[in-house]
């Protein structure tokens, strides 16, 4: 019988019926940055690559963060939670990580019922 995915060593992810497994970004200082996913291949360019890949839902292939605006997130760290569904990238980002333009997709609070800008 093989250890449970939360009491290994061993890496294996546990993604979900779409392949998929979320990722939180943030960065050294501990500021969340984004939530993305990231599928197998996400995962393994990212380890070879250094910078974060993902996979965008919407436009069904892999992403990596910054391709267009020259943005990327160097990875420092990755570590996965407890039962392997969920990762924590740890970056050093090269600008903004929000496609908006501010620092964090998370600019926004919610306050009654309202949106109330953050930063």
């Amino acid at each position: 019988m093989s250890e449970s995915r939360d009491r290994t060593l061993s890496l294996d992810p546990a993604y979900d019926g779409a392949g998929l497994v979320t990722a939180v970004v943030s960065d050294r200082a501990g500021a969340l940055l984004m939530v993305a996913h990231m599928n197998a291949d996400a995962l393994a360019a990212t380890q070879v690559s250094g910078e974060a890949v993902f996979w965008s839902r919407s436009r069904q292939r892999l992403w990596k963060k910054g391709e267009t605006s020259g943005n990327v997130l160097r990875v420092v760290e990755i570590r996965i939670d407890c039962d392997q569904d969920a990762l924590w990238l740890i970056v050093d980002p090269a600008g903004p990580a929000c496609h908006t333009g501010a620092t964090s997709c998370f600019y926004r609070r919610i306050e009654d019922g309202a949106l109330v800008p953050v930063d």
